[in-house]
């Protein structure tokens, strides 16, 4: 994969963090995606949680799969530890990397495709076992490499850029991650910078499995009528003569509005999207209420975005299999191999 480096010279009067980096300090490559994609945005609130957390990037491993989101570590934190799964493997491969260090801050990103269908073991696993990580996907409800079909996030009843209409029932990874005994579940708008920011600066403080869907619309195959992920991209070339796909500059859609608050974002297309924020009142330690709540917003075709829920009092995975405190990739022979007396004491205390 090819991909543009930034130059490395920094204004010298750039605000450094209390860590002595400035945000320069937090970019990656220069972005190959779509003009407006909403991914770089994402890219964007990462970089800006990481520079404010004070983070320092060799601190962070970031993990992704295969896909456009799966791309977008290119785009932030350069020089921090980075591992380019297989389609849907991202979990696992992260999994086994927190239990070698368990004292880096582990950032996985997928997509709705590497996530909700051929990685969707994976998914469940990870946040089941409670792995401490980031796990940000970034929803398109389609495949943007692959010329945009639905993915398993899709909406009933939305139709294609090709006029197909989606008959199978999405599945929704917040109410999945809920289920399943994440600690810290949250979902997104990759325009809304002013929410999403804070969110992940709070998944990235939460000692566990912590979720964020972040609606992410595709703007290539998802700016249509019809399409309930619409964002902003145009087709003005004939399919039949040459299939030759023109991507204009766009502005990207960005919205400001209230906490408790319903907002219709309208695209380019004439399509609507519509948010609800949640309130200030918000009670979000209660699982079952969560669950409820996102429930019923979808059903009344509203996407709920905020902090859902967070566990007060979480526990990962070490904690869960009595880990010891030092990483097992800094212990040593003796540790390792305590000899024949401990092996037989173990096999005493099993009998």
């Amino acid at each position: 994969m090819t991909y543009l480096a930034k130059p490395k010279l920094h204004h010298p009067s750039l605000t450094r963090n209390k860590v002595g980096y400035t945000r320069r300090d937090y970019e990656g490559a220069v972005s190959t995606l779509c003009a407006g994609c909403g991914h770089d945005s994402i890219s964007a609130a990462i970089i800006h949680a990481c520079w404010e957390l004070d983070i320092e990037p060799h601190r962070v491993a970031k993990l992704s799969g295969i896909g456009c989101s799966s791309k977008t570590p290119t785009y932030f934190l350069g020089n921090s530890h980075g591992f380019n799964t297989v389609h849907g493997r991202m979990p696992s491969v992260l999994t086994g990397a927190n239990l070698a260090n368990r004292e880096l801050l582990y950032l996985g990103v997928s997509g709705d495709g590497d996530s909700a269908s051929i990685g969707i073991g994976q998914f469940v696993h990870a946040l089941r076992r409670g792995v401490n990580m980031v796990y940000i996907v970034e929803n398109n409800g389609v495949y943007g490499l692959t010329k945009g079909q639905f993915s398993a996030t899709a909406d009933h009843g939305s139709v294609s850029k090709k006029g197909v209409v989606n008959t199978d029932a999405p599945l929704d990874l917040v109410g999945l991650a809920l289920q399943l005994g994440a600690t810290y579940v949250a979902r997104g708008f990759s325009g809304d910078k002013r929410q999403l920011v804070p969110l992940i600066k709070g998944a990235m403080l939460h000692p566990g499995a912590a979720l964020i869907d972040v609606i992410s619309p595709c703007v290539a195959f998802n700016n249509h009528a019809g399409s309930t992920k619409s964002y902003d991209f145009v087709r003005d070339h004939n399919e039949v003569a040459n299939r030759v796909d023109f991507v204009p500059c766009r502005d990207e859609i960005v919205v400001d509005y209230e906490a408790g608050s319903v907002l219709d974002v309208e695209q380019h297309d004439g399509s609507v999207l519509r948010l609800r924020k949640l309130a200030a009142t918000y009670d979000a330690r209660d699982r079952t209420a969560a669950i409820r709540y996102a429930r019923t917003t979808a059903a009344e075709g509203e996407v709920a975005t905020g902090l859902l829920y967070i566990d007060p009092d979480p526990r990962d995975l070490h904690a869960h299999l009595n880990t010891v405190a030092t990483p097992f990739n800094q212990l040593g022979e003796a540790e390792l191999c305590p000899g024949n007396a401990a092996l037989e004491a173990i096999n005493a205390a099993l009998r």
